[in-house]
């Protein structure tokens, strides 16, 4: 079912407020929710889970230094409406099959608040998983200005449970960003990206089986989820009128496997402000945006010059990437519209300074530990793909246990043939380089053998990351200062259905 494009306004999710504020910090509530929502116009209701029953959920705005805390609800059924692999770790036949964990990703948070993926708990917290599950969760929000995003964590489901709708957008602002007249109120939009397919009657259309099947396993994990829809803030292909001027965007790719590249159809190019962790030192025009699940690219489109024209955000990113098959230019490959017909309102009066924040270059010398950590991939009992972090499974002892205040350099060595967006809980950190290694050499002795320089990152990935895309055949480098809190932490594959499926490693920052 071919479904008309850009039928529907872009939604804007609503800024939640909080409920009180108690010894300065404010509370709010939120909980999880199964309602019925239109994804397009010409669909039936879809049945979704979401945050406040709303798909994305609501979107966070706070301070920098406001610490919040959130009572996180679950009040959804006790039925999966999604299939469950229940050979997958973690999620096995003795387990509920609803089972839920709030992550806010790219925070800075203790560790009890960061949502670990067996600190699950289910529908009124009648039962949690085998670690302690905190009802209320403390965000201290001692970061700079950025583009943040809180989604579903449960070990085994977390790519059923975003897709199903659990995530929203979270910003935190601070006085510095504020002071740049940035564009800002309803000229500052998240844009929440995902895929997803459909059922004729509407409903969400997630495959219980790879292709081909695996005998003996149904429903049966995948390797890569691709949908053939693509949805912003959670309306399939919507369009958005906008008014002759500057805007901000901020992009999240929420998508549970896609890869994004992205151009806007007239030409123009982006002005790339920020990344994962905040503002870049200085903008940067791009043509193309390259956009990995769980990254975020905040930028400035200016339609000033723009008047009565029709301009939409276009995708050219491989699936799975960066080897796979090329985007359908009338489905996957076209993302949202500009309608640039509203009248001005006003003067436009923002900005686009020469120079954002000051971003501290880390050096490799700064390192007090570099460690080698191949991306691998293997196969299980059924044939299946599993892919693993450093030729581990997540319940295997603990390797990476990094000193608080220390900086280390990891370096992740793809040896599998797709890329893999690695994401560190608690810190951000910055990329340093990439190298090509000899494949032929690697698979016939087992050693790298670089066959290239280390290549800097572009303008636009030297900000502050917290989550990188480690290409296939290279050596991706990033160095990381390890604070501000010692605990328990992971790190991950952010593609969904990897994550699920053992490319998932705890670490611990020690004192």
């Amino acid at each position: 079912m071919m479904l008309e494009k850009f039928v529907d306004p872009l939604p804007i999710m609503e800024t939640i407020e909080p409920i009180s504020t108690q010894k300065g910090s404010d509370y709010y509530e939120v909980t999880m929710k199964e309602v019925n929502q239109q994804l397009h116009r010409d669909l039936p209701p879809t049945t979704i889970w979401g945050y406040n029953g709303q798909f994305p959920g609501p979107t966070f705005k706070v301070k920098r230094n406001q610490t919040v805390r959130v009572l996180w609800k679950n009040d959804l059924p006790n039925k999966h409406f999604l299939p469950i692999d229940t050979t997958v770790h973690g999620a096995g036949k003795k387990q509920p099959e609803v089972r839920t964990v709030v992550h806010l990703h790219g925070g800075a948070t203790p560790d009890t608040s960061d949502g670990y993926p067996d600190a699950w708990f289910t529908r009124g917290f009648q039962e949690t998983g085998p670690f302690f599950a905190e009802e209320i969760y403390t965000y201290p929000n001692q970061q700079q200005a950025t583009t943040l995003w809180y989604h579903d964590h449960a070990i085994g489901i977390t790519r059923l449970n975003i897709y199903a709708g659990l995530a929203g957008a979270y910003i935190i602002h601070d006085e510095e960003e504020e002071a740049m007249s940035l564009p800002s109120g309803p000229y500052d939009i998240p844009l929440v990206i995902m895929d997803r397919s459909f059922h004729s009657d509407g409903s969400l259309y997630y495959p219980s089986e790879p292709d081909p099947p695996t005998p003996g396993v149904h429903p049966s994990t995948l390797s890569n989820f691709f949908g053939d829809t693509i949805l912003v803030n959670g309306k399939v292909w919507p369009f958005l009128e906008v008014e002759p001027r500057r805007y901000r965007f901020r992009l999240i790719n929420a998508s549970n496997s896609r890869t994004y590249q992205l151009s806007l159809s007239n030409g123009r190019p982006f002005i790339q402000i920020g990344s994962d962790q905040g503002l870049l030192s200085a903008p940067v025009t791009v043509r193309e945006i390259l956009l990995a699940p769980a990254e975020r690219a905040d930028v400035i489109l200016d339609f000033s010059s723009e008047t009565r024209e029709y301009i939409t955000i276009r995708n050219s990113g491989p699936a799975p990437f960066p080897t796979g098959s090329a985007p359908d230019p009338d489905t996957t490959g076209v993302l949202m519209q500009f309608r640039v017909i509203k009248p001005l309102q006003s003067q436009d009066t923002s900005r686009i300074p020469s120079a954002l924040r000051h971003v501290p270059r880390l050096k490799k010398r700064h390192a007090f530990q570099m460690r080698n950590l191949p991306l691998n991939m293997v196969h299980d009992q059924y044939g299946r793909e599993v892919h693993l972090l450093n030729h581990q499974l997540w319940d295997d002892p603990i390797t990476e246990m990094p000193r608080i205040g220390s900086i280390e350099v990891w370096n992740f060595i793809n040896i599998t043939e797709g890329s893999h967006p690695i994401h560190l809980h608690l810190v951000r950190f910055q990329v340093l380089d990439r190298q090509p290694f000899d494949k032929e050499i690697y698979q016939r002795e087992g050693r790298v053998v670089p066959t290239g320089t280390r290549i800097k990152p572009k303008p636009n990935e030297q900000g502050w990351k917290d989550t990188v895309c480690a290409n296939p055949w290279e050596m991706t480098r990033i160095i990381v200062p390890f604070g501000p809190f010692t605990g328990l932490y992971v790190w991950h594959c952010h593609i969904l259905e990897h994550e699920d499926y053992e490319m998932m490693r705890p670490y611990v920052v020690i004192k």
